[in-house]
């Protein structure tokens, strides 16, 4: 008899997707199994870059400081053109990332295996294991309406097939079922979820290398557009750089079946096209090829994220796209970055399933907007440049404003996520510049205590709390009396923080962690004037000023728009972004908010009831 076992969320895949949403599951406390069919992780090639929004997401998980370490920063970026002549050369220089407010302005560069393994080791702390090498055999979801909306079911029944044991089975009966496993994903194809767009008919390959060449800005990212076609160059980690290399018809494709053929390249035919491609720039023949690969670029969305909200599918399995912009590891690990902490809010009965209803919701709209922009962009980037021979080409101008305008959608700074039960925009008067829909921006403050610079969005680790952001504005005493008034309002049974304010039991953190923002400067700020409510520690208040030096902080009311001489609140969501911003004076809109997909505590209904 096959082996049982429930657990509360089975990934099929352990991919960037996969580990993400394993590693954010197991710190919460969640009990979940990972499996995936390689019977090891990779070792080089595959995704390479991490953009700046993703940085701050591995940083709000405490593994930012490994990536910047291991990895190879991209600062900028060099544009090649053909001249007057027709002959290759650098018509500008830009920087990398244009996106204003982004933390890390620049892309790190580290692949894709040296990714996995810092999410694996950080599983590995948290007592999780990748089960290697298995795959699934089959899915059953229950079509009992009953067992669908109780969370506490396990409505999933997965049979997993073990790779290094011919016919040993095992049945895995889960709460929560997500699909992290690829472009050709067996779950996706399983439960009949079709992939919406087209195939392109740019062809392209990759390859992996350590260059001795003359080429000035091998050590920039390089968008190269010459008469023998196109090529875009990334520095790598070490000493590698990899070439995206614009192929032809006849380099790959089988006459017979007009299919790629990867047999009728090699990476050493790779290079010999980039070295047409850069002409009048040499690269010599490398000691060796690290890895190399070639591929049709897809732009497709899945028709659909889930089923029933008990089945879900993240990263390539839902939306695929070219490899040009660097998206794909990018919105693999923020589509379940998204997940996770709902997965988490309902699996502790603190919020509804139709929590759930939101990935869809906010994932699909991103991953449609990818692909537009994936269209355009591939289209200037694979097009045939500008020459006097060629006045219809793409010139240095086009692909130079694509790239610029794009740098808010590909940084992952500028996503942004529509109303919905969880993004509530009635009150973004209150703070104009603050946009609610989008993620809270780093901004320094100094610790009230003790006066040290901290960035905001260190105080927003992604721990599954709500953080709600009091500025309160200057300590005068007409405020703190208003501050009283309002830490009493908020200790009546009635309101949204006695009643969804779950408590921290062992290592489920609790739901809310309150931190309170202050005008004034450091010389004269007493932080210990603060009602109770608002300082649960002494590391929690804040105050917008600049550090002793006087080069951090300070100005962040301003920024932001909001007025000091009145209480204002900001939500900030689990995965960081700005949920809902209102007057202390509508704390039944709060209420109303929370009411929309938070479960009560049972004591306070008891305590609140009739």
């Amino acid at each position: 008899m096959p082996k049982e076992s429930h657990v509360d969320v089975l990934i099929v895949g352990a991919g960037p997707a996969g580990v993400m949403c394993a590693n954010a599951l197991a710190a919460a406390g969640i009990d979940v199994k990972i499996v995936d069919q390689r019977s090891s992780k990779i070792s080089t090639g595959q995704a390479d870059g991490i953009q700046p929004r993703t940085i701050e997401v591995l940083q709000s998980y405490g593994l930012a400081e490994r990536l910047l370490k291991e990895g190879c920063q991209m600062h900028m970026c060099a544009f090649y053109n053909p001249d007057h002549d027709g002959v290759l050369a650098r018509t500008g220089r830009a920087p990398d990332i244009t996106a204003p407010t982004a933390r890390y302005p620049f892309e790190v560069l580290l692949n894709q295996g040296a990714v996995e393994s810092i999410f694996i080791d950080s599983m590995n702390r948290h007592g999780l294991a990748i089960d290697r090498p298995i795959v699934p055999a089959s899915i059953e979801l229950s079509n009992d309406p009953v067992q669908l909306a109780d969370p506490f079911c396990y409505p999933v029944k997965v049979t997993l097939d073990r790779l290094d044991t011919p016919g040993k089975q095992e049945i895995v009966h889960a709460r929560y079922l997500v699909g992290c496993d690829g472009a050709h994903s067996w779950v996706r194809k399983t439960l009949g979820i079709t992939m919406d767009g087209e195939q392109t008919d740019y062809i392209w390959g990759v390859v992996d290398v350590i260059a001795d060449t003359d080429f000035p800005d091998i050590r920039n990212r390089s968008a190269i557009h010459s008469t023998s076609g196109s090529c875009m160059i990334i520095p790598r980690e070490g000493e590698k750089v990899r070439f995206y290399i614009q192929l032809s018809d006849s380099d790959v494709l089988d006459p017979v079946t007009g299919r790629v053929d990867k047999n009728r390249m090699s990476p050493e035919k790779l290079l010999e096209v980039a070295r047409k491609i850069l002409r009048p720039y040499t690269v010599d023949e490398p000691k060796m090829y690290d890895w190399w690969t070639i591929y049709i670029i897809g732009q497709r969305v899945a028709s659909r994220f889930s089923v029933n909200e008990r089945i879900f599918i993240a990263g390539d399995a839902c939306h695929t796209h070219s490899p040009k912009a660097g998206q794909g590891m990018n919105a693999s690990m923020n589509d379940t970055h998204n997940l996770a902490w709902k997965l988490v809010q309902v699996i502790r009965g603190r919020a509804d399933i139709s929590l759930l209803k939101t990935y869809e919701l906010e994932r699909k709209k991103y991953a449609q907007d990818l692909i537009d922009f994936d269209r355009e962009f591939s289209t200037l980037f694979s097009g045939k440049p500008r020459t006097m021979d060629n006045d219809d080409g793409v010139s240095h101008e086009q692909f130079l404003r694509a790239f610029q305008a794009g740098g808010g959608f590909t940084s992952g700074i500028g996503v942004h996520y529509m109303p919905s039960a969880i993004t509530n925009e009635i009150h973004q008067q209150r703070a104009p510049h603050l946009i609610i829909g989008e993620r809270m921006p780093p901004q320094m403050f100094v610790r009230a205590a003790d006066a040290r610079p901290y960035d905001i969005q260190d105080m927003l680790p992604s721990d599954t709390r709500f953080k709600l952001l009091f500025f309160v504005g200057y300590l005068i005493e007409e405020r703190l009396r208003e501050l009283n008034t309002l830490s009493e309002e908020m200790q009546d049974p009635s309101c949204f923080l006695q009643k969804y304010g779950y408590p921290s039991k062992g290592t489920a953190q609790g739901m809310f962690d309150i931190i309170t923002i202050m005008s004034g400067d450091k010389e004269h700020v007493e932080f210990t004037r603060v009602p109770a409510l608002f300082r649960p520690h002494w590391s929690k208040v804040l105050l917008d000023d600049t550090d002793s030096t006087g080069n951090l902080g300070g100005g962040a009311y301003t920024r932001f728009g909001i007025d000091p001489r009145n209480v204002t609140l900001v939500i900030v969501r689990p995965d960081g972004y700005v949920g809902m911003i209102a007057p202390a004076s509508a704390l039944d809109d709060v209420g109303g908010y929370f009411a929309a997909f938070t479960i009560p505590r049972e004591d306070s209904i008891e305590v609140a009831g009739p």
